[in-house]
């Protein structure tokens, strides 16, 4: 963006989401007119210009947070987005960056790659497995889960060989597969139970922080597969008993609050529980002796 006048000595802008000053054309030293200063004068603290500048970027920053979001809720849920709406979305940087290189389907499993261009006539752009820039005329696509992606390490190795860094974490985002043969009984995974926390505030926040909800004693993530919502959850010990706080087993509910088998669980949710059980116990108290 341009530069404003701060006053008669100072122009600002922003850059990098950080307000940044300059002395004014006409009133700088001899040779070092333009030249921007080390960090913000306190005479421009309070300005208009600076303080209207600040808000602009805390709300590019809201923007540019829910721009992802949205994005990694397609891609979670593996929701049809119009090639229409990607083209107009793209032209909005937030947009852009959170849609960099991000993995999409066509009409069928062969039509897959990295997205790079869009067009006025509803086509997209990809690079395909084989490094060639190829059209999809699909009026939709997908952004599957990385779990239902075809060719996931053949996407992880050219991902890695041409450098490309994705705006959300899509083709190296943790998954888990279902064991084969679990079926039958409803099931409880303890592999992350166990996880201490110095008390329950700690282990809600470290949740929360991660994007899950708190129900009851629980950690709770709502996941949409094949159109169906599923609740994986995490117990929690109690807080008005407990000093300390530890993560419990993972389990799924349906819609209805029915605790499923694994054979009603499908593979994003399933994946999808077990990313968060792993998140948990990942960010547990480390006893002093480095002991897990």
């Amino acid at each position: 963006m341009g530069w404003l006048a701060a006053g008669d000595t100072y122009e600002v802008t922003l850059v990098e989401g950080r307000v940044v000053a300059r002395r004014a054309p006409g009133v700088s030293p001899a040779g070092q007119e333009g030249e921007q200063e080390g960090t913000l004068p306190a005479e421009l603290e309070d300005r208009p210009e600076v303080v209207e500048l600040q808000r602009f970027a805390e709300w590019l920053d809201r923007h540019a947070a829910e721009c992802a979001a949205r994005v990694g809720n397609w891609m979670v849920s593996s929701l049809p987005v119009p090639t229409g709406l990607l083209a107009r979305l793209r032209a909005d940087e937030a947009w852009e960056a959170a849609l960099r290189d991000i993995v999409i389907v066509g009409d069928g499993p062969h039509e897959v790659g990295f997205l790079r261009d869009t067009d006025d006539s509803g086509g997209v752009r990809v690079v395909n497995l084989d490094g060639e820039t190829v059209r999809l005329s699909a009026r939709s696509v997908t952004m599957p889960h990385p779990i239902l992606l075809p060719g996931l390490e053949g996407l992880r190795a050219l991902a890695a060989e041409s450098g490309l860094v994705q705006g959300v974490e899509q083709i190296h985002r943790a998954v888990w597969r279902k064991p084969a043969g679990t079926d039958g009984a409803p099931v409880a995974v303890t592999e992350f139970a166990g996880a201490e926390y110095r008390s329950w505030f700690h282990l809600s926040s470290r949740a929360i922080s991660l994007g899950y909800r708190i129900a009851g004693s629980s950690v709770v993530d709502r996941i949409r597969d094949a159109g169906r919502i599923t609740t994986a959850s995490v117990g929690m010990s109690d807080p008005y008993t407990e000093e300390r706080a530890w993560t419990g087993s993972l389990t799924w509910f349906d819609e209805g609050g029915r605790r499923l088998p694994p054979d009603e669980i499908g593979p994003v949710a399933w994946s999808e529980g077990m990313r968060m059980a792993a998140a948990l116990h990942a960010g547990r108290t480390v006893p002093e002796d480095g002991a897990a």
